[in-house]
This record gives C-alpha cells, sequence and structure tokens, in this order.
C-alpha cells in the first residue's frame, strides 16, 4: 500500500502547536539549564528521545519563562534572492516524472519557488525565465514593489517577453525581523482577508477586519482557480508560424485567454494574454487545444501544453499554506535577572526546550506566572569561599543520607546560594537541613551552617509537565547587562 503524509497534515500540525500558545487552559514555557559541564571537555552531546533525557532537563533545570502567543510564528526556509541564480516556477503537479525546472524537485515544497529581498519583501515565482529555445535562465532582475498582480521582469538572459513572473506575497515587518528572522528562516503569517480561509484576523467564515496592510490588500485581490502561467512540453511539429491571439483555455473555470506564438512549426512560447485581467477565475481542471486554434494548420505532432492552475483561493491568499509553513519559530529574550533573580546573571546555561504546564510548586495547578526559578535556595552562614559550580556537600565524606548540591548563584551580599539537588555516591537526592547535621562541606572543608532553607523554591513543582523539546548547545554566559534573544525552529 502507498501512501504519504501531505504539507497540508504538516501545516496543521504547525497551525495546531502555534495556537497552542494562546490557549488560556495551556501554558508553555521556555527553560534554560545545565549550568556545569558536559564531560570533562564540555563536549555538547546529542539528546535522546528518551524518558531518562526528560529527567535529566529537570534534575538540571535552571528557570522557565512563559511563552505567549506574540512569541511564535510559522516560518519558511529562508531563500534570499540573488541575481545570477535560477529560480523555480509554482506548478500544481510536481512529482518523481515532472520535476521543477530549476532545481529539479519532484514536489513543489522542496523547489526553489519563492525567495526573500534586501527590502524585506517575499515573492513567489510564477515563471522561471527562458531563452527563445525555452532554456532555463538566471535571475537578474530583482523583484519589487507591493502590486496585488503578478508582473513580468526583463532578465538579462531571456527572450524577449520570457522573464521571470514574481507575485508579491507579503513583507516581513521590522519588528518581526527583529523577533523571527534567522539566517535559515523566516517568518510567514495568514491574516485571513477571505472568508475562507483561516487566519490570524478572521477565521473560516469571517473575514478579518482590513488592518491596513499590503498583505491584507494581497489576499484580498487573490484570485481563485487562476492561470498565470502555461508551460510548453512539447512543441509539436507542422504547424503554421504565427502568433495566434485571445486563444481561450478550457476546463472548468472561464475567461482565461493565452496567446500562442508558433515558430519553425513548433508551439515555443503560450502566455497569458494579460496578466490581471485574462488569468480567469475558478480553475481546478484546465487545458487547451492546439490543433483547434483557427489558422494553425494541420500539425504532424500535435503539441502539449499545460496551463498552471493557480492554488485554491488564489496565489497570495494563504500564504501559510502556499509556501509550506512547516515550521514554527518560538522567540524569548531572557532581559538581565528577570523574575526578581529567577534567572541568574552569574553562571552559564547549556540546555534549552519548552515545557507545557508545569504545576505550581506543591500544588497540581498549572502555573501561569511570567517566570519560574526551578533552583533550590537555602541561606548559608557563611559563602566565603563558595562560587558558582561548586560541588557541595552536609558531610566531608560522599555517601548514605549526605546531600549534595551543585551551585548555580550566589547572593553574597544575603548569603542566599542557589542550587541544584544531585544524587549522592548511594543514588539518593538529600535534602539540605536547618535542624541536626545542617553543615554545608566543599570537599573536606567546613563552609558554615545552614541557617535557613527556603520552602517557596523551587517555584515550579519538579517533573510536572511535559518537556516537549530539547535542545544541548555549548555554554552561553550571561551577565548583568545582557540580553539572550532565543530562537527555536520546530519542524513538523
Amino acid at each position: 500500500m502507498a501512501a504519504i503524509i501531505t504539507e497540508k497534515f504538516r501545516i496543521h500540525n504547525a497551525r495546531q502547536f502555534k495556537e497552542d500558545f494562546g490557549e488560556a487552559a495551556s501554558s508553555t514555557f521556555l527553560f534554560i539549564g545545565r549550568p556545569q559541564q558536559w564531560d570533562a571537555s564540555d563536549t555538547t552531546p546529542t539528546p535522546s528521545n528518551s524518558i531518562g533525557e526528560m529527567v535529566n532537563a529537570y534534575t538540571d533545570m535552571i528557570a522557565m519563562k512563559k511563552i505567549t502567543s506574540s512569541d511564535v510564528s510559522h516560518a519558511l526556509v529562508r531563500r534570499d534572492w540573488t541575481t545570477g541564480t535560477t529560480y523555480d516556477e509554482y506548478a500544481h503537479d510536481y512529482s518523481a516524472t515532472n520535476t521543477s525546472p530549476a532545481s529539479s524537485s519532484n514536489n513543489l515544497y522542496d523547489s526553489r519557488y519563492f525567495v526573500i529581498t534586501d527590502d524585506y519583501n517575499v515573492y513567489k515565482c510564477l515563471r522561471t525565465g527562458r531563452d527563445s529555445s525555452g532554456n532555463v535562465v538566471a535571475s537578474t532582475v530583482k523583484p519589487t514593489g507591493t502590486s496585488t498582480n503578478p508582473f513580468a521582469v526583463a532578465d538579462s538572459s531571456a527572450a524577449a517577453g520570457r522573464g521571470y513572473i514574481w507575485k508579491y506575497m507579503y513583507s516581513v515587518s521590522a519588528s518581526e525581523t527583529i523577533k523571527f528572522v534567522t539566517n535559515d528562516f523566516i517568518p510567514v503569517k495568514t491574516l485571513g482577508a477571505q472568508t475562507e480561509v483561516n487566519g490570524d484576523l478572521g477565521a473560516f467564515g469571517s473575514a478579518g477586519a482590513d488592518d491596513g496592510s499590503t498583505q491584507y490588500d494581497v489576499e484580498t485581490a487573490a484570485v481563485d482557480g487562476g492561470i498565470h502561467h502555461v508551460v510548453v512540453s512539447n512543441g509539436g511539429a507542422g504547424y503554421t508560424n504565427g502568433t495566434y491571439n485571445n486563444v481561450a483555455v478550457t476546463g472548468d473555470g472561464s475567461g482565461a485567454v493565452v496567446t500562442v506564438i508558433v515558430a519553425g512549426g513548433a508551439v515555443t512560447h503560450v502566455y497569458v494574454n494579460s496578466i490581471g485581467s485574462d488569468e480567469g477565475t475558478g480553475y481546478r481542471r484546465a487545458s487547451i487545444n492546439i490543433d483547434d486554434i483557427s489558422g494553425i494548420g494541420s500539425p504532424s505532432t500535435s503539441a502539449v501544453v499545460k496551463p498552471i492552475i493557480s492554488p485554491i483561493y488564489g496565489h497570495g491568499a494563504n500564504p501559510v499554506e502556499e509556501l509550506g509553513g512547516i515550521y514554527v519559530i518560538v522567540n524569548s529574550r531572557l532581559e538581565f535577572a528577570e523574575g526578581s533573580g529567577d534567572f541568574p546573571v552569574d553562571n552559564d546555561f547549556r540546555r534549552i526546550g519548552l515545557i507545557q504546564d508545569p504545576f505550581q510548586d506543591d500544588t497540581t495547578t498549572v502555573s501561569t506566572d511570567t517566570t519560574l526559578s526551578a533552583m533550590h535556595k537555602m541561606t548559608l552562614s557563611s559563602v566565603s569561599g563558595l562560587a558558582k559550580d561548586d560541588t557541595i556537600m552536609s558531610s566531608s565524606s560522599n555517601g548514605t543520607g549526605v546531600a549534595k548540591s551543585i551551585i548555580v548563584s550566589i547572593d553574597t551580599s544575603n548569603k542566599f546560594v542557589y542550587h541544584l539537588p544531585q544524587e549522592n555516591s548511594k543514588g539518593e537526592v538529600v535534602a539540605f537541613a536547618t535542624s541536626g547535621t545542617n553543615n554545608v562541606f566543599l570537599g573536606s572543608s567546613s563552609i558554615g551552617t545552614v541557617s535557613a532553607v527556603d520552602s517557596d523554591y523551587p517555584e515550579v513543582q519538579p517533573h510536572s509537565g511535559e518537556i516537549i523539546y530539547i535542545e544541548n548547545r555549548g555554554a552561553v554566559s550571561r551577565a548583568s547587562d545582557q540580553i539572550e534573544d532565543i530562537k527555536l525552529i520546530v519542524q513538523m
């Protein structure tokens, strides 16, 4: 049995994942962890998809920050327009036997059919430029402007009238650039200007109100089932040379009119008469019978031409689906010691991730706090001689009943120590106490005693919630005047 998972299924999953961040009943946090080295050489390991990896992530967790709906965007692989590069054209039927003209991809979403320019405008290629022999040529004229209609350009190596045709889709704003643009990905969204399209401004059956953007204008003006390009698969032979105007496209739509060029007895070029008025509408099936054109003659071999049908609702109506928004970018900025010190600035971290629905400490209530500390906190009689990443114990000898922790952060003024409990040599995780044996040792040296254990720490219930993403990294150092801009890319 042959089957595939379609691109729409992946986009659906990406949409559901993105929407989850805006639901009142759901809380998703970015977390940081692992202040200590990975190993002696601090070599970053690849995380495993295992329960043990999840436990380790909880054990080493430092702090977490809630992700809001404004911190999340659909994303596309970034393809910068560069002169001298060949680009694929949109087609509705790429396959293993019908590959794209520039990159030879067997499906649309793996092909190079859209670009972002240095103006941060995104364009879809509706027709690849070709020379007089029909060979693909490089793009040499940067697409510009925000017209709602597709437009042709005169690329230097293209034959007259056969340059690239581009369709402006949307622009990436300055704020979106800061939050979501990376070297490899760009954000994409659908506004939902058409009632049939689900978007950020309007769900199915309810068109969103005009937000004044050029993207809204593009979505509104999109032509459902239009014909903007015709591929000549086989030029045939024996036709009468000439230009044949006003040739109708047949099918289940209406209104598309093309011009057919015959040279040397073969069809060499077919193009839509006037883009913006003659592309027709409503096509799901379309064809052009060259042999029925009046005056074209009786060919020895019939030509095969193929009208390329726009996506349902038209080019530009739904950028997320049209361009393959199967990625989700999550952005979070860690600003100084935010959360009243939940994110310490005197240590580094090596693990980041996403966790859904963690509980508030000592409860089964999903936390809605903006930030949460996952560290334990105690006050010592003295912190002299202690430093971050030190391992402290409640005895000079590791063994049964001994508390052991790694220091994450130290507040020397208040003698606060923020730490992460570790297993002792017997596999036990024991808490430091203020009564009984409450000494603190660094190796064989006694540092002092535990004056107080703060019961409000950690602020999150350990091992609650679901870790849905883990990324191991090299050490990321923090400082009191530093902001970390973290972007996570999730592929569906």
